[in-house]
């Protein structure tokens, strides 16, 4: 495995320019790309310093595994400037919804053990309506009437396929709406991801933050890992950073979401991700059951840009879906994979896996610009040509029509 050395950026120059005393060449790290041919970890890592430099990423932490195992690690760029800091191999990030996919695992394990069902309505899980309930007692009235919320269950809820929309901040009443029958439909969904931990944590007794250490981050030695910010992150946590690469605001995620408060490493993933593909965290049945397609996705754009947009051919190429919390790559020329990214202010990341080999790219940054970066770096080192990148919205054209909006 060969892990990178540390790319300093100087205060005054390019900010992803490398260290004034370069390591030695290593001849010897390649990184195998999803068709068999081979990059120099050095190769890769003169790509992804060009390209990051280009797109005004302000920091990022790129990782490739392969056979469940990292190959190679490399951090880039800054996590502070003020003072100027470099965001290296340690530095905690925040994960965004990548947070969900994490979340949905450890849903998975409580299944595992019949602690939870994925498939027994949300209305029969809890001991009293929702809306009884004090962080749903206003914003919750109106989907309780709703005779259709007694079908909505957690699967749907993990899957985006309720009917809720993102959050309930973005409806015109700010209140909980189901827009089409339960299970039909795709439409993503935070609300949803966080009712389901709303619905474990009144079963559990305890605050998501604890179950989940005492699930993954803890016995996965996950150091740099926590669903809230913890003091140990202070050392070594990255600020975020805006289009002109402006500071945005400091990395202290409060209170515990299975939505989005995750910050993490790319190193810590790859922790999570080898042992899930070991069997370490799920039965390989279970895991199965977590990747099974709920239903097919044909939307052109997963954030539809304007209403009635056409479906397109890119998601059909690949039978994209949506299972348990994660997306679905379900027919590629390198088999099935997973994915998922995290769209967050001064956040954005990405993390795919093909199941066969185990092999997955991991990226994260601290700068509302790094998706500008994902197409290039994930053709060019791990030879990722079947991600759908107009549906992600990976492209130029989205991301200036996004930033429009």
């Amino acid at each position: 495995m060969k892990i990178a050395a540390l790319l300093i950026p100087a205060a005054l120059g390019s900010l992803l320019a490398p260290c004034c005393v370069a390591s030695p060449p290593d001849t010897t790290c390649t990184i195998r790309r999803l068709d068999g041919s081979h990059l120099s970890c050095n190769e890769a890592e003169e790509f992804a310093r060009r390209t990051l430099t280009e797109q005004h990423v302000t920091g990022a932490q790129l990782l490739v595994m392969d056979k469940g195992q990292v190959v190679w690690s490399a951090a880039f760029g800054l996590r502070r400037k003020d003072p100027p800091l470099p965001m290296d191999r340690e530095t905690t990030t925040w994960a965004a919804s990548i947070t969900k996919s994490v979340f949905a695992t450890y849903v998975m394990q409580l299944v595992e053990r019949g602690e939870f069902s994925l498939d027994t309505p949300v209305v029969q899980q809890l001991p009293q309506p929702l809306d009884t309930y004090e962080p749903y007692r206003a914003k919750a009235k109106s989907m309780v009437a709703d005779p259709r919320w007694a079908k909505v269950t957690p699967r749907m809820l993990l899957s985006h396929s309720s009917g809720l929309q993102n959050f309930a901040e973005i409806e015109p009443d700010k209140m909980m709406h189901l827009h089409f029958n339960p299970g039909t439909d795709f439409l993503y969904s935070g609300e949803g991801i966080n009712l389901v931990q709303f619905v474990i944590e009144q079963k559990k007794g305890k605050p998501l933050d604890e179950l989940m250490q005492e699930a993954l981050f803890t016995p996965l030695h996950m150091t740099r890992t926590g669903i809230i910010y913890r003091k140990e992150f202070a050392d070594d946590v990255a600020d975020r950073f805006d289009l002109n690469e402006t500071f945005h605001a400091k990395t202290q995620r409060f209170p515990s979401r299975g939505a989005g408060s995750m910050t993490t490493s790319a190193e810590d993933l790859a922790k999570f991700l080898s042992a899930l593909f070991a069997g370490k965290l799920l039965k390989p049945q279970t895991r199965a059951e977590m990747w099974k397609p709920v239903l097919p996705l044909r939307a052109y754009h997963q954030f539809p840009l304007k209403a009635n947009e056409e479906p397109t051919g890119e998601s059909a190429a690949v039978r994209l879906a949506y299972g348990v919390g994660w997306g679905l790559l379900t027919k590629t020329p390198y088999g099935p994979a997973i994915f998922k990214e995290g769209h967050g202010d001064g956040a954005q990341n990405y993390v795919i896996c093909f199941e066969r080999r185990q092999a997955c790219m991991i990226l994260l940054t601290n700068s509302d610009n790094g998706e500008l970066a994902f197409r290039p770096l994930l053709e060019r080192i791990f030879g990722d040509n079947v991600t759908p990148w107009e549906w992600e919205g990976y492209t130029p054209a989205y991301i200036e029509a996004a930033r429009k909006q």
